[in-house]
């Protein structure tokens, strides 16, 4: 993702103006707020007669059923990662106090994830395997088991009828979805982009993480949730006084092979100079957490480049355990809520970094506004 260093490219940047999330903080951006600046742990043992997992605790979203927080229209055969993203979207529209510029038909949705549902996967393969037939198979729980559900749902709940975009990636799910989303932007394919990332927990996803987990990120408790973020760009957005942030710049590499320090490195130079500061200009960096080796050197690569007082300054996500496919929006969403309790000076540089293990590591530089 490239920005132009003239006056009218730095004009049209892509500004985040409102947000929203589903944690296990609670289902609202408030709950988020509250609780991730007060670094409250939301870790709760399981219940063993509604989940069979490897892991007896996980950090789950309180009280979130489906057809309690949605209602009972639409919602029988629909799936957990798609109920959190359509709550996140949902609370996004109902909070921006009708400042989305763009109307349903240009505004678009971009969704980050890991893959979708592997629970609704996993159940409509068994299904299949199990059954007299392989096509004796309860055909509504089809969509669920393709990636793009939970964008698609979003989409046709809140009338949404601009570009719908899915990314599959990981742990830096969010940071793809938000460079797509200003690349939607500056094509001028919309006047408004929802863009963020969700995760489910799940018993599926429990054994996967449970099986492919190095033996140094044992111990890891995952986490599930969704944050959103309305996006637009212009210099009337910035007049009305609803800006929250300015997203400079984003950037992602691949690392094969090796450990992703030098690649961090490399991206956290490169992102730097797309967005015009430089090291010391950078106020609070929000690492993604992750355990093991590779969170390790993350920190490493962080702490050398910008200081341990800029990462003491991002709140910590512990809290909220492993989100990840939604972890980066989730680090955004700290990032905003620090800025939102005039914790940071308005104007402060902001950046955030998010390692996979899979060998994909991501940044972003935003301009917190509401200091």
């Amino acid at each position: 993702m490239t920005f132009s260093a003239n006056a009218s490219a730095t004009l049209n940047r892509p500004v985040i103006t409102a947000w929203s999330a589903v944690s296990p903080y609670g289902i609202g951006k408030d709950d988020f707020v509250a609780g991730v600046l007060a670094g409250r742990n939301t870790t709760s043992a399981l219940d063993s007669d509604e989940w069979a997992t490897p892991d007896d605790r996980a950090c789950l979203v309180p009280g979130f059923d489906l057809r309690e927080v949605l209602g009972k229209k639409g919602t029988r055969s629909m799936d957990r990662v798609t109920g959190l993203a359509v709550t996140a979207v949902r609370d996004l529209l109902r909070d921006c106090g009708g400042r989305r510029r763009g109307g349903d038909e240009q505004t678009a949705l971009v969704l980050g994830t890991t893959t979708g549902s592997a629970q609704s996967m996993m159940d409509f393969t068994r299904a299949s395997l199990v059954g007299d037939r392989p096509f004796y198979v309860d055909p509504s729980l089809m969509p669920n088991a393709v990636m793009n559900c939970a964008a698609g749902q979003c989409a046709i709940r809140h009338n949404l009828k601009g570009p719908n975009t899915t990314i599959a990636g990981g742990r830096v799910a969010g940071l793809s979805a938000l460079s797509y989303a200003a690349g939607l932007l500056r094509a001028g394919r919309a006047e408004t982009v929802l863009c963020g990332a969700a995760e489910e927990f799940s018993n599926a996803r429990a054994w996967l993480d449970h099986h492919r987990r190095s033996e140094d990120a044992a111990g890891a408790l995952l986490g599930e949730g969704c944050a959103m973020f309305m996006l637009e760009a212009g210099p009337d957005v910035r007049q009305d006084g609803g800006a929250l942030a300015e997203v400079l710049a984003v950037e992602s590499r691949v690392y094969v092979g090796t450990g992703p320090r030098p690649v961090l490195d490399a991206c956290l130079a490169g992102v730097l100079a797309r967005a015009g500061v430089d090291a010391e200009d950078v106020w609070a960096v929000s690492g993604s957490g992750l355990a093991g080796y590779a969170g390790d050197q993350e920190r490493e690569a962080l702490t050398a480049r910008f200081g341990a007082q800029a990462l003491d300054r991002a709140p910590s996500l512990d809290g909220v355990g492993d989100t990840s496919g939604a972890s980066a929006a989730f680090q955004i969403g700290s990032l905003l809520s620090t800025a939102g309790r005039a914790e940071a000076p308005a104007g402060a540089v902001a950046v955030v970094s998010s390692v996979d293990d899979d060998g994909i590591v991501a940044c972003a530089v935003l301009r917190l506004l509401a200091g």
